[in-house]
């Protein structure tokens, strides 16, 4: 491994200095995003359990698939009236604001976790869930969005990997930080770190994170040169036109949505999204039970939590050291696609057979890390060859209502194979990963294939809304 990290560091010097200052400060906003992001992703589960109770986990993320649709569509607004970093910058102070006003709730002797009777009426844990559910797609997504804008695809192959692999020491750090807290708070060492300050401080810790985020995205736009912001040059220029048009197109907020129904390349993103959102799901699901088995607290359960966050983002780094990069570049994007659910398949496989505690939280750990170290990076980079409606708005359905309604449907299994019992465990769970990991890769297939016809011909997926635009003109 180690001769490996010496190549990509090797790698780094042998970009041109222009473009390693974006791929740096590209790096450090997905540092930041993600570091912000682990923490709030656990604490949501945490005190979801402690306020309302494990029961209604499948529940919340169905109404939550609801809930996120009027955020969507105020999104969309947005996109058509600001420029992409201030979208980021947008949402990086809202949610740090946010995450102040719960933390000062948290700590509330009625409303927060003081409060140790666990009830569905108790709605700050509902609308702490609803909260956190939104970083994703309104946080995350908007930074990928953002990147995806500004590289081609040949800096895709080149340099997610570095990009992956410092936002995967970004959640180390955060995951690492709330681990040792919650340790020392469960252990009573210090009279004035509680669970409920641990709690906080934590919450702050994210605001912290995401304050950083718009200076981070100042400097970016500011340092880094107009032409390496061009991204995949075909888009760039029928964007360019239409920014230039005499009559623009009317913008809509149904247009991210409208891609779905006319490009099938949009609903095989959305195809691979679901897919491992659902597995991930009956896996999340699975993992919590095992984390609230020993746990006498919240506390208790949010520091395994942070534990298993931890490892999974080091094998993720590990991962995008020595893999992520190499696999693109060698195999290109239609094989990494395949080797996606093959390589999801294989850890379910190991998992029908091997059903301890300790098994269930080393596969979760590999399955997170595959998806954020290599799963992520490749899904994302099928957005290159796309105009700025599927880019941000259709991306925005996606990670919003898509990923949740692919929690939905997991959750709605979760429900059903709790019902069947333990007898049936083993037959009910294997034709279920089984199926799912069939379409998937069948999906990824064709997705692949439709990829690399549209790279090779130089096409934009969309364009045709912009020759629709213009002969109405």
């Amino acid at each position: 491994m180690g001769s490996k990290i010496k190549q990509m560091v090797r790698g780094l010097f042998e970009i041109e200095p222009q473009e390693r200052m974006k791929l740096f400060f590209l790096s450090l906003l997905y540092f930041l995003v993600v570091g912000a992001y682990t923490i709030t992703r656990d604490l949501k589960s945490s005190i979801f359990l402690g306020i309302v109770g494990k029961e209604y986990i499948p529940w919340v993320k169905v109404i939550s698939m609801v809930m996120l649709v009027p955020a969507i569509f105020f999104y969309s607004r947005l996109v058509d009236k600001i420029r992409r970093y201030q979208l980021l910058i947008f949402y990086s102070i809202l949610f740090g604001v946010a995450n102040l006003v719960f933390a000062y709730y948290i700590g509330h002797p009625q409303i927060g976790i003081l409060n140790t009777d666990a009830h569905p009426s108790r709605l700050f844990g509902w609308f702490f869930y609803f909260f956190v559910e939104g970083y994703s797609p309104f946080v995350v997504s908007v930074f990928w969005a953002l990147a995806n804008s500004v590289n081609s695809p040949t800096e895709a192959k080149r340099n997610y990997g570095y990009m992956v692999a410092g936002s995967k020491f970004g959640g180390m750090v955060a995951a690492a930080l709330a681990w040792y807290i919650f340790g020392l708070s469960s252990q009573l060492i210090h009279p004035y770190l509680t669970h409920v300050a641990a709690h906080q401080i934590i919450l702050v810790i994210s605001t912290l994170f995401l304050a950083l985020v718009p200076i981070v995205a100042i400097l970016f736009i500011k340092k880094v040169p107009g032409h390496l912001l061009h991204g995949y040059e075909a888009a760039y220029q029928l964007e360019k036109h239409k920014s230039e048009s005499v009559v623009p197109a009317k913008p809509s907020v149904f247009a991210g949505l409208e891609m779905f129904a006319k490009y099938p390349y949009v609903l095989g993103i959305f195809g691979m999204v679901f897919f491992y959102e659902t597995v991930s799901t009956v896996l999340g699901y699975l993992r919590l039970g095992a984390a609230e088995a020993g746990a006498e607290s919240i506390s208790d359960v949010s520091k395994v939590l942070f534990e298993i966050a931890f490892k999974a983002h080091f094998v993720g780094f590990i991962i995008s050291l020595v893999g992520t990069q190499a696999l693109l570049s060698r195999l290109g994007t239609r094989v990494c696609l395949m080797l996606i659910p093959l390589s999801m398949g294989t850890i379910l496989f190991y998992l029908i057979f091997e059903t301890s505690p300790y098994a269930l939280r080393n596969a979760f750990v590999v399955f997170t890390a595959l998806n954020y170290a290599f799963l992520a990076p490749v899904r994302e980079s099928l957005y290159l060859p796309t105009i700025k409606e599927i880019k941000f708005k259709s991306k925005s359905w996606i990670d919003a209502f898509g990923s949740k309604f692919a929690k939905a449907a997991g959750s709605m299994f979760n429900v059903f194979a709790e019902k069947m019992g333990t007898a049936l465990m083993f037959p009910v769970y294997s034709f279920f990963f089984a199926g799912v990991v069939c379409m998937w890769f069948g999906v990824a297939f064709l997705l692949g294939r439709r990829f690399e016809q549209v790279i090779l011909n130089n096409e934009v997926i969309g364009a045709e809304e912009e020759n629709v635009g213009n002969n109405a003109v």
